[in-house]
């Protein structure tokens, strides 16, 4: 080793230490990392100087959803010192050429992201307002606003980015236009499913809690209504999703909303029971109906009370009849009174309930011992 090499790695540390990354030198760099530094330590500072100014404007007002906008915006808040810190660091440096350009975009970027990430965050609270300001507007389609808006705002943040980096957004569709038509093409269920959902969301056929059947595909309580399935709770607890097109494609039948719940028995008492007997049980069946709150009334739903048929081992009367209610407990409920109340009612008109039965009448009996009678045929004239 002598003096010359020395001198040779000398100078490679000196250059290495000048020209650094992207013509920056390290010393720069090193400086620009600290203020960066410092920006990440200062952070937890200037968020709460920032969201307390903001909730400092938002107490001036009266209502509340603004205040959940400000829970909303804490994390981009929180991103906004590395931002900070990113574009001081880049405007000490005071790169030129290539590396100005590198750091200018690197800044457009992280704005840009904040500035989406924002919106996005935003964008659910802005549908619960919705929700309660505007009363035409159901949960489904107000979550369905919501999904729709956050990917919508997620596609042009990611738009944004690309371009601020010098990629084209719409040669590149372009290009996959082809990739496109295979996919569409291979996703016709989905589409399709996508579709029948928003018919299912603007017919208004059911709502998320809703006590739906569709025959031969599934009965059960709706828990979510998405893009291509619904997610419907069977009442044994087991969880079935069903695509759109069934739901949309076949007769749903929404049992919440029905305005009451039927009753139809067929009342079946003994034929021994005389006419005075049967008008009783009737009469007093129907004033039991008329006069309890927890029926509805003839004017406002069929309700029946009549002899209605001679049956194999009873005389039958039809009971047709609408709860309030529409409740399925409380309708058991009721029911459970009902029954004890006719029982009781049968018991005092002095009749009884019928059960099968069945009765044989025997005209001969060839195989049967001959009788003899007591009398012979010539005393019995005399």
């Amino acid at each position: 080793m002598n003096v010359n090499s020395l001198n040779q790695f000398w100078e490679l540390v000196q250059s290495v230490w000048m020209e650094g990354f992207l013509g920056i030198d390290v010393a720069t760099l090193i400086t620009a990392l600290g203020i960066l530094m410092l920006f990440l330590i200062l952070r937890g500072i200037l968020t709460r100087i920032i969201m307390h100014q903001i909730t400092f404007w938002t107490r001036k007002t009266k209502t509340t959803w603004d205040d959940t906008l400000v829970a909303t915006l804490e994390p981009p808040v929180r991103f906004i010192p590395i931002v900070m810190g990113v574009f001081f660091a880049s405007e000490y440096v005071s790169a030129e050429g290539g590396a100005a350009d590198f750091f200018l975009s690197l800044n457009r970027s992280l704005v840009a992201f904040t500035i989406f990430w924002a919106l996005m965050r935003l964008i659910r609270p802005l549908g619960q307002a919705l929700e309660k300001g505007i009363r035409f507007l159901t949960i489904e389609m107000i979550e369905w606003s919501i999904k729709a808006l956050r990917t919508i705002t997620i596609l042009l943040g990611g738009a944004t980015i690309l371009e601020i980096w010098g990629i084209q957004v719409i040669p590149l569709i372009a290009g996959f236009g082809l990739f496109g038509v295979a996919v569409a093409l291979g996703a016709q269920d989905l589409f399709k499913n996508l579709i029948a959902g928003l018919f299912i969301i603007g017919e208004r056929r059911f709502r998320k809690g809703d006590w739906i059947k569709v025959d031969g595909i599934v009965e059960g309580t709706v828990e979510h209504i998405g893009f291509r399935t619904t997610l419907v709770r069977r009442f044994d607890k087991a969880p079935v999703y069903v695509p759109n097109a069934f739901l949309s494609d076949n007769a749903v039948t929404n049992f919440s909303e029905m305005t009451h719940r039927r009753i139809k028995w067929m009342i079946g008492l003994e034929y021994g029971s005389t006419i005075e007997q049967l008008r009783k049980v009737r009469d007093d069946i129907e004033n039991h109906l008329l006069n309890n709150d927890a029926f509805a009334k003839p004017d406002e739903v069929s309700t029946f009370v009549r002899i209605d048929r001679f049956s194999d081992s009873s005389i039958d009367i039809m009971l047709y009849c609408f709860t309030r209610t529409t409740n399925w407990g409380e309708w058991l409920a009721i029911k459970e009174a009902l029954a004890l109340t006719i029982k009781n009612i049968v018991e005092e008109a002095g009749t009884g309930f019928a059960f099968p039965s069945q009765s044989i009448y025997v005209e001969n009996m060839p195989d049967a011992p001959e009788l003899f009678p007591l009398q012979t045929p010539e005393q019995t004239t005399r």
